[in-house]
């Protein structure tokens, strides 16, 4: 089973907490992660592309000359995709590129994904993370006490206004709930800086 240390928000170990071994101390997946990746940045997909078809091109109501007798090829709009201007064969159409994995393969995505993170000892675990108004100066040095700096992932148990206007405008910080905890955010940080809460609240969901 994982022990890792607790911290305070002035970065001083206040004692150790044991982390469920079936969420933080499994053997990761890659794999499933990689799965799990493609799936997320393909629901980010905006999927707005568009090409017009021939029957959507403006023009080409007619026949351009008679079938027989001219010499050329026939011919029965001007639309067609050989001629300029003409619609586009089988052009992008918007849609949507999402798609699901099963949920069984989600949760191992998610529990590979935090083990990872411990085994690069990644995450920090403070036993609280508040203030009493949103002001980043605080934010950044509770960050510069815990040593996270750049890509950081804060992920809180619950919503906390003060906590999340703090961290919003500094750059590479990212604040979540456990609601919102995703593989890309999770893989993409240096530091995960999460409570004592929603580890617990974390482990109650995947365990």
């Amino acid at each position: 089973m994982p022990v890792v240390a607790l911290y305070n928000q002035s970065g001083t170990q206040v004692g150790e907490i044991e982390l469920a071994d079936s969420v933080f101390g499994i053997e990761p997946n890659e794999h499933v992660l990689h799965e799990a990746v493609l799936m997320i940045r393909a629901s980010l997909r905006q999927g707005t592309h568009k090409a017009k078809t021939r029957s959507e091109v403006s023009g080409g109501g007619r026949k351009p000359y008679a079938q027989k007798g001219t010499g050329r090829a026939r011919q029965g709009s001007i639309r067609a995709p050989q001629w300029r201007g003409g619609g586009t064969v089988f052009g992008p159409i918007p849609r949507t590129y999402s798609y699901k994995l099963n949920k069984k393969v989600r949760r191992l995505a998610l529990k590979s994904a935090l083990s990872q993170v411990v085994r690069e000892n990644s995450i920090v675990v403070v036993d609280t993370l508040n203030f009493e108004k949103p002001k980043t100066k605080d934010m950044i040095q509770v960050l510069k006490n815990l040593n996270a700096d750049k890509k950081v992932l804060i992920v809180l148990a619950e919503e906390n206004q003060n906590v999340m206007l703090s961290a919003r405008n500094i750059p590479g910080v990212l604040t979540i709930t456990t609601n919102s905890l995703n593989v890309v955010d999770l893989l993409n940080a240096n530091k995960v800086v999460i409570t004592q809460d929603a580890v617990r609240k974390i482990e109650e969901v995947l365990a």
